[in-house]
């Protein structure tokens, strides 16, 4: 874009940018390779966004959000969904105190300001229902009584493939909440080794006082103003809206993307260019960004399913299609 110069002195990004380097660094002393899931969780908490992170059994999907909970000076929880899981398990419930004879509400493992939920899609639509107000709105609504949540709030939920056994699909409603879809391939052959050779010198996922905070939530609250303030545009506000308008006309698409995935793909994309030193964002950030911000939002036609094609697949011919503001 023109006049980039004049935007570099904007916002100082140096402290964040250095931030993000020192959590990079703290979580891969554990973990190797997934440089791209670290990343995009990166630029999700920047950005005030919640995570789903789907991947077979074994990749470091939770192990890598729990790392990152550990990077930030802030109170974590961490629910494991199951079949039978309640919604009063996540949110809490009125107990009766019978010396006051007045009920006392006990608030549940969602009142935390880094939650994991692991295995999110073995839950029923009952107990998926009740993460929909908390996830939106930053609040909790039991009895009548509704409870804010403290910020930082962010919610990382990891998922299993949905061909695999015991899994629920998860509403569409509840998947338009989360800010990207972050999916984890298996390692390279290079990486698989590192992997051996660490758990053979000792530095194994057990050892989790390995990684130390690097960012406490002033500070995460700092940087998320700063991304805000990222510099954007008109040619690339149309760009955005012109992606986000083309999933509603395509038709390999049966449902297309919400306002709410136009506000995520430029608000990503500032998080994204602010993480790399950058103070006003790209074209290459939109089009990089639009995929973990789109592929959950858009559900392709049964036709375009049984022949075999992705949501990114259908997302990459979008981006192609659009000229490209320069």
């Amino acid at each position: 874009m023109e006049n980039e110069n004049l935007f570099e002195s904007r916002i100082d990004l140096a402290d964040l940018r250095e931030t993000v380097a020192r959590v990079r660094e703290e979580i891969g002393k554990i973990i190797v390779g997934q440089h791209r899931m670290v990343e995009l969780l990166l630029a999700a908490l920047l950005a005030d966004g919640h995570v789903l992170i789907e991947g077979v059994p074994g990749v470091a999907k939770t192990l890598t959000a729990k790392l990152l909970a550990r990077t930030v000076s802030v109170d974590f929880a961490r629910i494991q969904f199951t079949p039978d899981l309640m919604p009063s398990d996540i949110l809490g419930t009125s107990v009766f105190n019978p010396k006051t004879t007045e009920f006392t509400f006990k608030a549940g493992p969602v009142f935390s300001n880094v939650i994991l939920i692991d295995e999110i899609n073995r839950a029923p639509a009952k107990t998926q229902s009740a993460l929909f107000e908390v996830m939106e709105e930053r609040q909790v609504t039991v009895d009548g009584q509704t409870y804010a949540m403290a910020p930082p709030f962010i919610v990382f939920a990891t998922q299993n493939p949905l061909e695999h056994e015991g899994t629920y699909r998860l509403p569409e409603a509840q998947l338009d909440r989360f800010f990207f879809k972050v999916e984890v391939d298996y390692p390279s052959l290079g990486e698989e080794a590192a992997i051996l050779t660490g758990h053979h010198e000792g530095r194994s996922p057990d050892h989790l006082d390995l990684v130390q905070p690097v960012l406490t939530s002033v500070q995460l609250a700092d940087y998320q103003q700063k991304v805000r303030q990222v510099h954007l545009e008109e040619p690339l506000i149309q760009y955005i809206a012109q992606i986000i308008h083309q999933t509603r006309d395509h038709s390999a698409l049966y449902l297309g993307a919400s306002p709410r995935a136009s506000i995520a793909v430029m608000t990503g994309a500032k998080a994204l260019a602010a993480m790399r030193g950058r103070d006003f964002i790209t074209p290459e950030d939109v089009q990089e960004i639009a995929y973990p911000v789109l592929r959950h939002r858009i559900i392709l036609t049964p036709e375009q399913e049984m022949e075999g094609r992705r949501p990114d697949d259908v997302i990459k011919t979008i981006l192609t299609r659009i000229e490209v503001p320069r």
